[in-house]
């Protein structure tokens, strides 16, 4: 058991040296001022992804919503992953594919941003809800792993995790998502 552990850490630590990549930060930072511009005009942020993704997406919105590490007024977060009765109706009625599109239609405006999660860059409903995004006029973003899959090129900032192993994937995916909520807390209370 221990050697199974100290593989994962070092597995881990391995995968975190990409942080230290000058251009995965730049997408990072350009992500942040999307979404702090967003903010900033009284817009908002739509997030979708599936599974586990899905879950990271909840905890992302809530961030924003309630606070990262600073009292300050609640921002416009929602997780589209959260009304079980959307996701029913449309996915039992239409296409579970579609079921991320059709709430951006119906939530998304000009200015928002949509930030899609896929761990494998290969969700169809996640690909869809960009392209569904982009032509509505939101800005987009997509968190992915692998080599970015199906998604590498839809989207307007791509921030690849590069992994095969899913579970540390969706660990540096939320290193990514907490780096994002604490530096546009932070440029929104007046921090540079």
């Amino acid at each position: 058991m221990i050697n199974r552990i100290n593989r994962q850490i070092e597995d881990y630590i391995a995968l975190a040296g990409v942080f230290r990549d000058p251009a995965f930060a730049e997408r990072m930072i350009a992500a942040i001022r999307l979404i702090e511009a967003a903010f900033r005009q009284k817009g908002k942020v739509l997030v979708a992804g599936n599974g586990g993704s899905a879950a990271d997406a909840q905890h992302f919105a809530a961030e924003f919503v309630c606070k990262f590490k600073r009292e300050r007024p609640g921002y416009a977060a929602i997780a589209l992953t959260t009304n079980t009765s959307v996701l029913t109706a449309w996915s039992n009625d239409y296409d579970f594919k579609d079921v991320f599109a059709r709430e951006v239609e119906a939530l998304g405006r000009a200015g928002d941003v949509f930030v899609g999660i896929s761990t494998s860059g290969n969700s169809e409903n996640v690909i869809r809800a960009i392209t569904k995004a982009k032509g509505i006029g939101l800005t987009t973003v997509a968190i992915l792993g692998h080599d970015g899959g199906r998604t590498k090129g839809v989207a307007d900032i791509e921030i690849v995790v590069p992994s095969n192993n899913t579970p540390r994937i969706q660990e540096a995916q939320m290193f990514i998502l907490h780096a994002i909520a604490e530096e546009v807390e932070a440029l929104l209370a007046g921090q540079n």
